[in-house]
């Protein structure tokens, strides 16, 4: 029997780490033919040989987001090795530690986020639709997050702005194409352990401060978030588009959740 996405070439956007790599790892576990893209060329072909080690099929092609032309140049040498394009997630993202306020973040850092994180799957969707329609549709999953619905409990402006644009954008694409049978969904995590988001919250004060608003009282695993994207990627949401699909812990739904 096959997985949820057996013979679907998938492309994961910032997988040489994090909720990228776990996407890639479980979209090959479930059948499909990964294309691994990361700025960071090693991180990337180290997600590859893993996938690999677990008898699928994947190969990495270096890409920075914010480079229309690195874009362009991913989506075309996914057609090239696969024949055509079923499912595009649009995952690389940063978030800066001088991210802070709307008075205290230098504008260098607002242009790179607003960069990576929201031209960068402009471009990406650009580049994806395309693809899909050459194939007879397919689905794209944007990472948005819990940043795209609530202010921070700690000030990240650039990052929360980007996130937003990543929702109204979504819904925009998902509009434009549901009748040429391309859907597109943002998925929407809330705080997730990763490396980025250990070496930006290392402090325990940081952490607690996070910790006291999620009603599981803890944060969430890649794996956890990776298993939402395969929904939405998969048949199994096939009449879910334009949608935001909030995977954080019950933190979205709480008012309050310190004390008895």
């Amino acid at each position: 029997m096959g997985g949820l996405l057996e013979g679907k070439a998938c492309v994961v956007t910032g997988s040489g780490s994090g909720l990228g790599r776990a996407c890639a790892l479980l979209f090959a576990s479930e059948g499909a033919r990964v294309v691994v893209s990361d700025i960071a060329a090693d991180a990337g072909r180290e997600t590859v040989e893993s996938i690999e080690r677990h008898g699928a099929e994947a190969s990495f092609v270096a890409c920075d987001v914010t480079d229309d032309r690195q874009v362009a140049a991913l989506f075309g040498a996914v057609a090239e090795r696969h024949g055509r394009l079923d499912v595009s997630v649009h995952n690389a993202g940063v978030l800066l530690a001088d991210d802070v306020g709307p008075v205290e973040t230098p504008l260098e850092t607002w242009d790179r986020v607003m960069a990576i994180n929201l031209t960068g799957v402009f471009l990406s969707c650009r580049h994806a639709i395309p693809r899909l329609l050459d194939s007879g549709g397919g689905v794209i999953v944007n990472m948005a997050s819990i940043s795209s619905f609530v202010g921070a409990a700690n000030p990240q402006i650039a990052y929360t702005t980007s996130k937003g644009g990543v929702l109204a954008l979504t819904r925009e694409v998902a509009v434009t194409y549901a009748r040429s049978g391309v859907r597109a969904n943002a998925l929407c995590p809330g705080p997730t352990r990763t490396p980025l988001f250990d070496q930006l919250l290392g402090d325990a004060e940081r952490i607690e401060n996070r910790l006291e608003h999620i009603p599981l009282n803890r944060f969430g695993e890649p794996n956890e978030i990776a298993k939402a994207a395969l929904f939405l990627a998969s048949d199994l949401s096939s009449y879910v588009t334009g949608a935001a699909l909030l995977v954080d812990g019950g933190l979205s739904a709480a008012y309050l959740t310190h004390g008895p």
